[in-house]
């Protein structure tokens, strides 16, 4: 293992803490390079046997690799206010609908779409930074109408955060008017009570 801001060797590596996380089922380790000062994360997870071949866009096929989805993502949020439970937990549903849905081969498109669309719901940033390489935009243009269409969404609960998407409320119905509805509804009861009482004369 190396730095991945310097390269240094392994040798260089502090671990300043380590915890169980993902349900005990990894362990999270923050870690510090004595060489530049700067700090990563790293996971050590159980190595599972291997069902799925991913193909890539160029026909390549590479064994199933979470961590490198987990990878992207660290990227794509880099500098942004996501926990790294929230990545973990994208990780592992990717995972979980891939598994569930292919057999022996997925193409990697379909694992970028599904990690795109848990994206697009936790981060607008990292959203169009993963998107960006996914989606591979040509022109500055195509990936500025991607922005676009994130930001008109205007679904986000905190705009500078991009936290969640919340659903529009619907509008609600305009109050009855007061004097006409009570007056007819008094002038019917009083008829219903005096059914047989002749109306006066004016």
């Amino acid at each position: 293992m190396q730095c991945p801001f310097c390269k240094a060797d392994k040798e260089k590596l502090k671990v300043i803490d380590s915890r169980a996380c993902d349900g005990d089922k990894s362990i999270r380790r923050r870690r510090e390079c004595l060489n530049c000062g700067k700090r990563f994360t790293t996971y050590e997870r159980v190595e599972e046997n291997v069902r799925i071949t991913v193909v890539k866009k160029d026909g390549r096929r590479v064994p199933w690799d979470r961590e490198k989805i987990l990878a992207g993502l660290e990227r794509a949020c880099f500098k942004r206010p996501v926990a790294d439970s929230e990545l973990i937990r994208i990780a592992d549903e990717t995972e979980e609908a891939i598994f569930a849905k292919f057999d022996r081969e997925v193409p990697s498109s379909a694992v970028g779409e599904i990690v795109i669309d848990k994206l697009r719901r936790l981060d607008q940033v990292a959203y169009v930074r993963f998107a960006s390489v996914h989606k591979r935009f040509k022109t500055l243009e195509e990936l500025l109408e991607e922005a676009r269409t994130v930001i008109d969404a205007k679904r986000f609960e905190d705009p500078s955060q991009g936290k969640l998407f919340v659903e529009e409320k619907p509008a609600e119905a305009p109050p009855a008017a007061n004097g006409s509805a009570k007056g007819k509804g008094k002038s019917k009861a009083a008829a219903s009570a005096h059914p047989d009482k002749p109306a006066e004369a004016s």
